[in-house]
């Protein structure tokens, strides 16, 4: 039993509340265990200066910790970003593109915003599962108005943490378990099984390609779940 009372297989209490932003075309807030992160998606009709003319669109991202999302304030990052926050961006969008056919998409923007309003551990992960969700209600504005078909959406994606926490192989890791974890690792996936991206770090000594099947398979069952929750607001 880990602090929290969860099995070394189980997820946090998962809860994604679609339109939780009137205004933007898509929101999404979602609640991993007490970490709390707000999706917006902005669409726009226009692409950046260096893909103008190929008729193609673009999905891209911003994230952001609000100031008091943890236990000490965070100063506002207004005089540019910091590494982690600009490497977590790219992989949100990165993860977010693999989920829409850009030629379908046309020449269109849509930027989703993550916004921590509380970090309790796996912030980027929570990020990627509750903007997916955010850029298919965008999405469904442009199939509303026909302007695109319903297979510029393609495979759903979702992501969560594992890691390796007093020699045990964990899914979904809180705060106080990443803090002290021997392998934190990252993994994104697509509801068809595959891969888009997995960071793995040890922390302390290397670890070998056992430990990494462990952790993978865990995250699979993880994302799985993910993805069933995804749906079940998505109808």
């Amino acid at each position: 039993m880990r602090a929290d009372g969860r099995s070394f297989d189980e997820l946090r209490p998962v809860n994604i509340i679609v339109d939780y932003v009137s205004y933007p075309e898509g929101s999404a807030l979602i609640e991993m265990g007490d970490t709390r992160v707000l999706c917006n998606a902005t669409l726009e009709s226009e692409v950046p200066p260096w893909l103008r003319g190929q008729g193609k669109g673009w999905v891209t991202a911003e994230y952001a910790m609000l100031p008091r999302a943890t236990l000490t304030r965070t100063p506002r990052e207004n005089r540019g970003f910091t590494a982690r926050t600009q490497e977590i961006r790219r992989l949100i969008g990165r993860a977010l593109r693999t989920a829409v056919d850009l030629e379908q998409l046309g020449e269109r923007s849509i930027t989703v915003d993550c916004d921590v309003i509380q970090a309790d551990g796996g912030t980027r992960t929570a990020a990627i599962t509750g903007g997916y969700v955010a850029l298919v209600l965008a999405i469904r504005h442009l199939l509303h108005e026909g302007v695109v078909e319903p297979t510029v959406l393609r495979a759903p994606v979702a992501a969560v943490s594992v890691g390796i926490v007093n020699d045990t192989a964990m899914l979904d890791l809180a705060y106080g378990e990443d803090s002290i974890a021997a392998v934190d690792c990252n993994v994104v996936m697509n509801a068809r099984g595959r891969f888009i991206e997995v960071q793995g770090t040890a922390e302390g000594e290397p670890f070998d390609k056992d430990t990494l099947d462990r952790m993978l398979s865990l995250a699979a069952k993880g994302i799985t779940q993910l993805l069933d929750s995804q749906a079940e607001v998505l109808r």
